[in-house]
């Protein structure tokens, strides 16, 4: 297997004061969407006292999303107002449990339109075979298969199959991918461990712990959270997005009005929001134990 020059880093990214409390609170939300409860299910956990417009958004953070055309492990439009930036592992129960239930929802609802546009980054944090999964997927993605590979991987019951060679060629096969040798040696490639190794650093530097884990224009939501979480943290960023573009017509200037990536307290898994041990949820509603991401043992 190859291995990377690169040093894994798990500290915050030097993106400034802001980042660095940001990444503190993701990784607080991760550890209470996998910490036990001591106080009963029906006890929702207090993650953050922020309040206002913009509390728990991180324009620095949402200048992580690429926009980049040839990006080949993302969906959607690169001029959508709203990225979705989806920390995972393909060996992650509760990341199946998004791409099953939750994502093609999402995407059907707000990639279809232009709204939205969904940026994968590997994030493998169970071992080996986590790891060769994702540098799986990446190479499926040579090939423009990335996303009929996600689906495959997260299939019901594949993981329970295990991520060996001869099953990781099974699924690029059944994902469509018609190069079978360019994928084994892409797999295989240097190229595959560095971009794996890249998202890695940059999940671990945003202080995500568990997976799955995301940005939403620069606002951090940590577990597979319901439909609901989503659909409103993507709307209020949406929104503001809006509110940003039609300030810059009316001044014809640089400034961004309401601000990239604003948005409410509300519908996300972080400031303002409350859940069980189970996992994060808004502060209309405690979460469920279905909002519950993954850690490494």
């Amino acid at each position: 297997m190859p291995t990377s020059t690169r040093t894994k880093s798990r500290k915050p990214l030097a993106f400034g004061t802001a980042v660095v409390l940001a990444a503190g609170l993701l990784g607080f939300v991760s550890y209470r969407a996998t910490a036990p409860d001591s106080s009963g299910s029906d006890s929702p956990a207090a993650v953050s006292t922020a309040t206002g417009q913009d509390a728990g958004v991180y324009p620095e953070l949402a200048g992580l999303a690429r926009r980049d055309t040839a990006d080949k492990l993302a969906l959607g439009r690169t001029d959508a107002p709203v990225v979705l930036i989806e920390y995972a592992d393909f060996k992650c129960g509760y990341c199946a449990k998004f791409a099953r239930d939750t994502e093609p929802e999402l995407i059907k609802k707000y990639v279809d339109d232009g709204t939205l546009r969904i940026e994968w980054r590997n994030f493998p944090i169970f071992g080996k075979e986590s790891e060769a999964a994702a540098r799986a997927s990446w190479a499926a993605g040579q090939q423009g298969r990335f996303w009929e590979f996600h689906r495959a991987a997260y299939a019901e019951g594949a993981k329970e199959k295990g991520f060996g060679k001869d099953r990781l060629k099974a699924l690029a096969e059944q994902a469509g991918v018609e190069d079978l040798d360019r994928f084994a040696r892409d797999t295989e490639s240097t190229a595959a461990t560095d971009a794996v190794a890249r998202d890695q650093e940059q999940a671990y530097g945003i202080g995500a712990t568990s997976t799955p884990s995301f940005l939403i224009n620069g606002r951090p939501v940590a577990g597979a959270q319901p439909m609901s979480v989503f659909t409103q943290a993507i709307e209020a960023a949406a929104d503001a997005a809006h509110v940003g573009s039609a300030g810059e017509d009316a001044k014809g200037t640089g400034d961004t009005g309401g601000g990239e990536g604003a948005g409410t307290a509300e519908g996300t898994g972080t400031a303002g929001g409350a859940g069980t041990a189970g996992g994060a949820g808004t502060a209309g509603g405690a979460g469920t134990a279905e909002g519950a991401g993954e850690k490494a043992k």
